[in-house]
């Protein structure tokens, strides 16, 4: 082995994911905090983009090809990050933890502005293709509480997975973006057993 390659080995130890995964990191942050700022229909540019994560714009393209893509790699890996599917062993402990979850992450800054921005009207077919896209990946991702909950014999065979999800964020987000109202541990406790309740009716 030359000396070349062992101080390559070392680096990329010194360095995980290398410098592809922090210009990735990079370029995610800087798009998740224009569209804060922006909103998904505000002109954003794959420059503007480059601009606030000092990279080529050249680089963006090869990578993402356009903003849509970059916008939906941003909130997917944002949501994933931020909003893990717990697996607690029970339905109600998943569904108290998950809107515990989305609690968090509306009550923060980025969390607020982003779901104000997916919420926003906006005509654009490929950011409305985007936004759909986002929604189904997180459907699929929620799938596997219900999924579980059917294996344990707590939800009937033939519950609608998407259903549950929509009614358990929906007034999670009315109170955090309409009403602006906090959301106490005992309210979200409240709002799983009346949902539980329904599902079992």
């Amino acid at each position: 082995m030359t000396r070349n390659e062992t101080n390559d080995q070392a680096e990329a130890v010194r360095r995980p994911g290398g410098r592809s995964a922090r210009v990735r990191a990079d370029v995610l942050r800087a798009t998740l905090e224009a569209l804060a700022e922006h909103g998904p229909g505000g002109g954003l540019t794959l420059s503007e983009i480059a601009r606030r994560a000092g990279v080529h714009a050249t680089s963006i393209q090869r990578r993402w090809g356009t903003v849509q893509n970059l916008i939906l790699d941003a909130l997917l890996t944002y949501s994933q990050e931020q909003l893990p599917v717990p697996d607690t062993g029970s339905l109600r402990d998943d569904m108290v933890a998950l809107a515990r979850l989305i609690t968090a992450y509306l009550d923060t800054p980025l969390g607020t502005a982003l779901a104000q921005a997916m919420a926003a009207v906006d005509e654009d077919p490929a950011l409305a293709g985007s936004r759909a896209q986002f929604w189904q990946a997180r459907y699929d991702a929620t799938r596997t509480i219900v999924d579980r909950a059917i294996a344990r014999d707590e939800l009937a065979a033939d519950t609608d997975h998407q259903l549950v999800l929509e009614l358990l964020v929906a007034p999670l987000h009315f109170r955090a973006l309409l009403i602006r109202q906090p959301v106490e541990e005992g309210r979200i406790e409240r709002m799983v057993d009346a949902l539980l309740h329904g599902l079992a009716g």
